[in-house]
């Protein structure tokens, strides 16, 4: 039997979309959490019923595939289905589509259960996976994972300070916030003429609030016929994020 699959439809306003007019990266994340959120009410899975487990969900890697940003106004469906899991990890997979069925994105994204208390990864509840009709594996799929940056790098380096509104219900640094802090460190004249085509997420470590935190990214390099950025957050000597994105140029 195949997981639940849950769909919506979602217009994309102003306010999700960049200079250019079309979706941000990190608007991508919000929304399709809040479609997979909506998902979890839906079979009764909400935040009130993890919290009778003292849990939360939490993302540690995304690998995202971009045909196309959606742009202002545009109506597209979002997808998700909690495909896979096994002791300690779930797999789930999101979808963006237009008008014509078109997929525009495709999220593969690997999660796991916080003991919201100890801050610790914790083994999955059956009562919190099994209503989505996942599929039980021995090992889950693999996502891609970011290059590391190299000491000898040539790095563009930004620094931010972690503030009371990045922290989400679980009390971390919600996932755009970090993707945000990742990709602004790129000089703006780049960002208005390229756009994501492929972006692989890791989160390695907890920001918290009021770290000073430093996003390092590679300078752009042509690869394959698309530009190249390796990326990572920084907070002291700790690694918390990395990321790898290949770029394309826009087409208007």
């Amino acid at each position: 039997m195949a997981a639940l699959l849950y769909t919506e439809n979602h217009e994309v306003p102003y306010y999700e979309c960049d200079v250019t007019n079309r979706m941000t990266p990190a608007m991508i994340l919000n929304t399709i959490i809040l479609i997979s959120e909506h998902q979890n009410i839906e079979l009764g899975l909400g935040i009130d019923f993890l919290d009778k487990f003292n849990l939360g969900w939490v993302v540690v890697q995304y690998e995202i595939d971009i045909e196309r940003m959606p742009v202002m106004n545009e109506t597209i469906a979002i997808s998700t289905q909690a495909t896979s899991y096994n002791r300690f990890f779930a797999f789930r997979e999101f979808w963006i589509k237009d008008s014509n069925g078109e997929t525009l994105v495709h999220v593969k994204s690997t999660w796991v259960t916080m003991d919201r208390t100890a801050r610790k990864m914790v083994s999955i509840p059956e009562a919190v996976i099994l209503p989505y009709q996942s599929e039980a594996v021995k090992r889950m799929p693999r996502l891609k994972r970011p290059t590391n940056i190299n000491e000898s790098d040539d790095l563009i380096k930004k620094p931010y300070q972690v503030r009371y509104y990045d922290i989400d219900g679980n009390g971390h640094v919600n996932n755009a916030h970090y993707l945000e802090w990742l990709t602004d460190v790129l000089p703006m004249d780049f960002l208005t003429t390229h756009e994501p085509k492929q972006i692989s997420l890791r989160f390695e470590n907890e920001v918290q609030y009021g770290h000073m935190i430093e996003s390092q990214v590679t300078k752009p390099v042509e690869s394959e016929g698309s530009m190249v950025t390796h990326h990572q957050i920084v907070v002291e000597d700790t690694i918390s994020a990395t990321a790898t994105i290949e770029w394309r140029s826009r087409v208007e």
